[in-house]
């Protein structure tokens, strides 16, 4: 059975990443990562399902014990990745799929270098502007504050594995479904194939 792949996916607010990660969840071939939190559980929310809940003390102890790809803190509230139910997931043999921003994704990295790291990217800064007032959800000063935050974006762009321009959704999510085929074919994932052609190798005694 072959091991799963960690997907970590980033893009510009307006780039659609998020739309892009739930046609990918349309098929059970992959596993959305849960992060856990500090926040308080809002009605509905199921531990395990939406977070995994913990105290700030049990976050923090976690956090020394370097059990987390990534963490940050946002408005009074802890958020991180959990090392343990990623790894175990691609031990199971799924894909992980991790929806974050750049800093978290690149802390990741550094954290566990097989993640594939995928930036989603608008056709231009002008398209991506439109797509902002499109959405009629926010304010021109707060598309101007996205717009401000993708120029920071772009220079970590050069940080990640693969840039995928996310102009007609059908192909950009057929683009990141081969980039995570192609994932499992590099020669790290395929040590077990490796393994046996040795075996068989040696009993031939060619």
């Amino acid at each position: 059975m072959r091991h799963g792949v960690l997907i970590v996916i980033s893009g510009f607010s307006g780039a659609g990443k998020g739309t892009v990660v739930k046609r990918l969840m349309e098929t059970d071939r992959y596993q959305l990562s849960i992060s856990a939190t500090t926040r308080k559980p809002r009605e509905g929310e199921v531990d395990g399902r939406e977070y995994f809940f913990l105290s700030r003390e049990e976050f923090l102890k976690r956090v020394s014990e370097g059990r987390f790809l990534e963490w940050a803190e946002y408005s009074g509230n802890c958020y991180g990745t959990p090392r343990d139910f990623v790894m175990e997931t691609i031990a199971g043999g799924r894909d992980v799929i991790l929806e974050i921003e750049a800093q978290g994704a690149l802390q990741v990295k550094e954290q566990f270098p097989a993640a594939g790291l995928i930036f989603l990217a608008a056709p231009s800064m002008e398209k991506l502007k439109v797509r902002l007032f499109g959405r009629g959800t926010e304010s021109e000063e707060q598309v101007a504050t996205r717009l401000a935050q993708a120029r920071r974006e772009i220079e970590q762009m050069h940080r990640y594995d693969y840039i995928v321009v996310n102009d007609d959704l059908d192909e950009c999510v057929q683009r990141v479904e081969q980039i995570i085929e192609t994932l499992h074919d590099r020669s790290s994932e395929k040590q077990a194939l490796v393994g046996s052609l040795r075996e068989e190798a040696a009993r031939m005694k060619l």
